[in-house]
This record gives C-alpha cells, structure tokens and sequence, in this order.
C-alpha cells in the first residue's frame, strides 16, 4: 500500500459533544480511523452519535483529560495521525457556577493533551478548539486573529491558557499545534442549555402546547452565528496545511438574540412577542454585548466559508425539535 493510500487515525476528546459527533461522521465519510475519548458518565452520552448513525463506526476509549495516563493510553491505542480536543466545559453561564472544575477541564486539560503529544510522538497534528468568548469586551467591531483578547467569563479565561498553551507547544516543541477560533456555532445537535436550543425547543413545544412561555436574559445581544457542520470542515482542513497557524472561524454576520427568536417562532407559525419573557436572574454577571468574526484569513488560506446562514440554521433546528416532539423524544 502507498503512502497516499495508508488509512489516517484521528482521536476525537468530547466525541459525544455537538462538534465531536459531526466532526466524527466527516472524518469517517475521508476514510479515518476514528477514535473517541470518553468520560463515562451516568446519563446518556452517546446519543448524538446515535442520532447520526455512527455510533458502530466509531472506536470509544475510556479515559480522563484530567488524568494524563489515559490519553497516553488512547494515544498509543489509536496510533493517532491528528488529535481534535474538542471536551470542556461549554456552557459560559455554568463557568461562574463552577470556576475550579472549568478552570481545570477547559483549560489545564489541554496542556495535558500536549505534553502527552509530545511523549508519545511530537509528529501528531493537534487541533485546539479556541472560542470567541476569549475576545469578550473587545474594543474592535469586528474580531480577527490579531484583535486581542479580553474575556468576560471563566469559561473565556480557561480557552485562552488552552489557546496560548497550544501556540507555546507549537513554538517550544515543533508540536503541529493549530487552534480554530471559533464563534458561535449551532445545530440539532446542540445541548438544550445553549441559548439557540433553549429557543427552537421552545418554540417547538409551545407550537404543540407543551410549553406556555419562554423565559430568556439579554435578547439584545449580538452574536455570529453558524452551522457546525459546516466548521468543523474549516477543523480538519486546519490540520491539512503545509504549517501549523491559528484561525478565525465565523460567518461575518451578526444576529441578536430577539432575531433568532423572531426567526424560530415564526418558522412554527408563532409570534415570538406573545411567548418571550425577560427573566433578570438569567443575565451574565458580565456580559458580552456583541461579537462579530473577520474569516478572512481562514477563506484565503484554507478554502473555507460557512454555506448555511442564520436563518436557515434555526429553520432546521426547529423542524428538528418539531420533529422530536411529534415523536415523542
């Protein structure tokens, strides 16, 4: 067999998550090995693979980010050509809850990614899953790979040692270490606690007399949102480059929150001002009021724009919840 031919080996960390679960059925529709990293925990982690048909295609490890031994392991087991970190803890609103433990999954847990890299072959490719909650109250209108970084959130805080870290192995140890900047990214598949599936759920269950109202905190707020099918293409073409750099992936459009309800509850034949109510508990501690991504770089150098805007994206994602509903799920 030729050296074209060899079938490359991926390892997924938070494979069960909304971007893991698509980022797996891409890297098995190029023929990839892939591997998933899993914390077992007692709910139901595994259906987004489920949902999207893989789950027997996909190998699961067992293992901790906090504990460097079992990514050795699941690096020596899966013989892995690129490594996506893509675990944490997503949620921004639960970082203020729980400081320590996102301090520790979301941030030191890369670093322990890395030196397992560089221990067991300094020659894997390794994709850092950075965020826009890092700019926070950033001064620029529009944000790109120079715009500096002034997170608002523990959540923001802990990717940027993730992020800063990666750059520092890449420059340290020759580590093939790329970090995706990625801003707001959305889907069917997402955790019914992010915002986007708070409100296409609602809308849904609202639509079928489930639910009477919506509660939400600042719809003010501004944010580029994107489909996750389509980002995590720009991941792995990241790691196809001839050198390691760092991207902004983003659509360059910005949408608020009252938009996106607009847009739900008028899919399912509603009016969104008869059922949505400001709630002040649910208003950050600090607040980012608007994030806007440049992908500029990341169209010039790797080929990638988003395909689907933010109206279709939550179109879809309440003729999924409205399906969900009708069949009881």
């Amino acid at each position: 067999m030729s050296k074209a031919n060899v079938k490359k080996s991926a390892l997924i960390t938070g494979i069960t998550g909304q971007d893991g679960a698509y980022l797996a059925e891409f890297l098995l529709n190029k023929g990839y090995d892939v591997y998933g990293f899993l914390a077992r925990r007692g709910s139901d982690t595994l259906w987004r693979l489920r949902y999207l048909n893989i789950l027997e295609d996909v190998k699961l490890i067992d293992g901790d980010l906090l504990d460097m031994s079992s990514i050795i392991r699941a690096l020596e087991i899966s013989k892995a050509d690129e490594v996506y970190n893509l675990a944490a803890q997503s949620f921004v609103g639960t970082s203020w809850q729980q400081p320590v433990l996102t301090t520790q999954v979301t941030g030191f847990s890369v670093v322990n990614v890395l030196e397992a890299i560089r221990l067991v072959n300094v020659k894997i490719k390794f994709y850092q899953a950075s965020t826009s909650e890092m700019f926070g109250k950033t001064n620029e209108t529009i944000q790109s790979e120079d715009t500096v970084f002034h997170p608002r959130s523990p959540y923001g805080v802990a990717k940027m040692f993730g992020h800063y870290i990666t750059i520092n192995y890449r420059e340290s140890f020759g580590i093939f270490g790329c970090a995706g900047i990625l801003f707001n990214h959305e889907s069917p598949l997402r955790g019914i606690e992010f915002v986007t599936r708070k409100v296409t759920d609602a809308a849904a269950r609202i639509k079928y007399g489930i639910q009477k109202k919506l509660y939400l905190g600042n719809i003010d707020a501004q944010r580029d949102w994107g489909y996750a099918k389509d980002y995590v293409e720009a991941m792995w073409l990241m790691l196809q480059q001839d050198a390691p750099d760092d991207y902004v992936v983003a659509t360059g459009k910005t949408s608020t929150v009252r938009e996106m309800c607009e847009t739900a509850f008028s899919y399912a034949g509603l009016n969104y001002k008869d059922y949505v109510e400001i709630d002040p508990k649910l208003y950050r501690p600090a607040e980012v009021e608007r994030l806007l991504g440049n992908p500029a770089k990341a169209k010039e150098k790797l080929g990638w724009q988003h395909k689907t805007g933010m109206k279709e994206l939550i179109e879809l994602m309440v003729e999924a919840d409205l399906k969900r509903i009708k069949n009881g799920l």
